[in-house]
């Protein structure tokens, strides 16, 4: 498999012993598995791994951007409990942009790493007064609500939004944190893994974003 392992809510080294799968630093944990660089090859060992958890992008892509990075968790394709994406472009405005999309069980701890929020799980913000904007999956439009991230480093400077689909948390991630803008225009999420033949017309690569 092309995927390295790791944890899902830090840096951490993971190991496995008699099938059980701990960190340094969490203890006991489902493993994270995440590509040493982005290719459709290693995104076909991620669907794999991913079985049938799905993995949200914006769609449809724009011309220059490209999926930069992704992670599924979970020991086995059927215990898999989140899966995160990114893509990677430019916009006018903001320069070079990351958004992040994690869809996760709760308690997995991948959502709030890749925010940068700490914990495991979203805080009382979500559904808290009305929500900054909605994303549409499938036929059903999905509110979403400013979750605070700490903003120590302007490499980290991110906008962070989250909301719950289909009984799992779904957490949109901007990076700058100008660039929620995009934001005003309702996205359509899409599941790559139910792509079909236009996978192999989807765009891998570029510099892997930090988290």
């Amino acid at each position: 498999m092309s995927l390295v392992v790791g944890c899902p809510r830090c840096r951490g080294v993971v190991t496995e012993h008699q099938q059980e799968w701990a960190c340094v630093d969490h203890g006991p944990t489902p493993p994270l598995w995440r590509p040493g660089e982005a290719s459709y090859e290693s995104f076909t060992a991620h669907l794999g791994a991913a079985g049938t958890f799905p993995t949200y992008v914006p769609w449809p892509m724009g011309p220059d951007w490209q999926v930069s990075d992704f992670a599924v968790v979970g020991a086995s394709p059927e215990q898999a409990c989140a899966t995160m994406a990114c893509t990677s472009g430019t916009s006018r405005l903001d320069g070079p942009v990351d958004v992040f999309v994690v869809t996760e069980e709760a308690g997995t701890g991948l959502g709030s790493r890749v925010a940068g929020t700490g914990g495991r799980d979203p805080g009382p913000e979500v559904r808290d007064g009305t929500p900054v904007a909605r994303v549409r999956l499938g036929r059903t439009a999905v509110p979403l609500w400013v979750v605070s991230a700490g903003r120590t480093d302007e490499e980290f400077d991110r906008f962070v939004v989250v909301g719950e689909a289909e009984g799992r948390w779904l957490w949109i991630v901007l990076r700058p944190a100008s660039a929620v803008l995009l934001l005003r225009d309702e996205w359509i999420l899409r599941d790559l893994s139910g792509l079909g033949p236009l996978l192999v017309d989807t765009r891998f690569g570029g510099p892997r974003p930090p988290w």
